[in-house]
């Protein structure tokens, strides 16, 4: 059984927040289905994107790396990528140490 998208931004919002580490909800997609990209913003000028990505040989999902660079560039590609499909949900981590916590059990798989 999959979880919905808003019970899993929940959980991971939860989360980062008892590790003391800030986010909020850039962009609200469709609660069951929408799909969710996370910016990490290490408060320097530059920024990560992430996205939950299906491998087709294995049968897994991984969080993998859409852009990475200036901030501005950054928001461009989530900009692109909201364009094109409305039910996207972006959620901004901001960092300076590069916590996203998207590598721990529970939030990689």
């Amino acid at each position: 059984m999959r979880l919905t998208s808003d019970v899993w931004v929940g959980a991971y919002l939860t989360r980062l927040r008892l590790n003391d580490i800030p986010a909020f909800v850039v962009a609200r997609g469709d609660a069951t289905a929408g799909a969710v990209l996370v910016k990490l913003n290490t408060l320097d000028g530059n920024a990560v994107c992430y996205q939950r990505s299906f491998d087709l040989m294995t049968g897994t999902r991984a969080w993998m790396e859409l852009s990475a660079g200036i901030e501005a560039d950054v928001d461009s590609a989530v900009m692109s990528q909201r364009s094109f499909d409305p039910d996207l949900w972006v959620i901004e981590v901001e960092d300076r140490a590069g916590r996203h916590l998207l590598d721990e059990p529970g939030l990689s798989e």
